[in-house]
């Protein structure tokens, strides 16, 4: 008998993949940009829902407990633990999943709050982005009682948004055991990438250009620009104006201030131009936006699904690659009173 004929009788028994972490369901998907005094008085369910703080803050009440989430934190609601919240004086922007999953791998998330990092918040991404795409039930509705699919959807579009969903909660669980280093290159490419993103943060006031970013935080203009192409998928200018954006969109949720007084604090040359940035980037000019958010905090549903799912300027505003990652830090358990 020769080697192919050997090979060929090979007798192959295949391995069924183990899933401690398995998404059977999903409830609901939200993206909401609230306003400052924003509460929600509460609810609970039989399934699992996290929360997470992509900008601004919110007071947590899960069961007997409260808690602080700040940006970039998330919070695990268990099935049938009631759960309500409200904005802290600043208009948060929040990811709302609820999901069905078993099994007891999700005990580990009962009373959990955790840091996001840069990869997870990729993800996060991805199911924000996703579900926009396939569901037409709109992504900043909270009285939906049941997701409903588009027409037409991208093919394995709801299998991605659980992919995205399970692998979150297996970085989460993984990261406990065994942190993620942050040495070498890659360490430095994200300390400069923190540095400058930090930078520009605190500079929303300015109309900064890639000299003075180079100058002020010494790194070359190659660099920088590369550095940004590879975390955001663009140069660092179109980074600045989108911070510039948001927070242009939270000061509208807020109130306290006119268009002409929002465009100075943000350092726009006029409120012409500020209303012209704010509408390509939106899709909306700035007295649109206002007038969608009052319907929303009003409680009224949007004028078409899709206006509500369009979601290139919220939370992720760049494809989904590496950004910065975060010092590490344990998981907290959640606080009492």
């Amino acid at each position: 008998m020769n080697s192919r004929q050997a090979n060929d009788s090979l007798d192959y028994r295949p391995l069924s993949p183990s899933r401690p972490i398995a998404v059977r369901q999903l409830y609901s998907v939200h993206y909401f940009e609230y306003t400052g005094s924003y509460a929600y008085p509460g609810e609970r369910h039989d399934f699992w829902e996290l929360l997470y703080v992509d900008k601004g803050m919110v007071r947590v009440i899960a069961g007997d407990h409260s808690c602080q989430l700040n940006q970039g934190q998330v919070i695990f609601h268990a099935p049938g633990e009631f759960h309500a919240f409200s904005a802290v004086g600043v208009a948060p922007d929040l990811v709302v999943v609820g999901f069905g999953c078993g099994g007891p791998a999700m005990d580990f998330f009962r009373n959990r709050v955790s840091h996001i990092r840069a990869e997870e918040r990729t993800l996060l991404g991805r199911i924000v982005a996703e579900s926009a795409a396939v569901f037409s039930t709109p992504l900043n509705l909270s009285a939906v009682t049941q997701l409903q699919r588009r027409e037409e959807q991208p093919f394995g579009g709801e299998q991605l948004i659980c992919a995205a969903l399970e692998e979150l909660l297996i970085r989460l669980i993984r990261r406990e055991a065994q942190p993620q280093s942050t040495d070498g290159r890659r360490g430095e490419d994200d300390s400069v990438f923190a540095q400058v993103a930090h930078y520009l943060e605190q500079r929303l006031d300015r109309p900064l250009s890639v000299e003075e970013i180079c100058r002020d935080n010494l790194v070359g203009r190659s660099q920088l620009q590369k550095l940004f192409h590879t975390r955001t998928g663009g140069g660092v200018a179109a980074y600045f104006n989108q911070l510039k954006i948001q927070a242009a969109r939270r000061m509208i949720r807020e109130g306290r201030f006119n268009f002409t007084q929002i465009a100075a604090r943000l350092g726009f040359q006029s409120v012409h131009y500020f209303s012209r940035r704010f509408h390509i980037a939106t899709g909306m000019s700035p007295s649109e936006y206002e007038r969608s958010v009052k319907m929303l905090s009003e409680g009224a549903a949007p004028l078409t699904d899709d206006c509500a799912n369009n979601v290139d300027d919220c939370i992720f505003p760049f494809p989904p690659s590496p950004l910065t990652i975060e010092s590490d830090s344990k998981h907290n358990s959640l606080p009492h009173h």
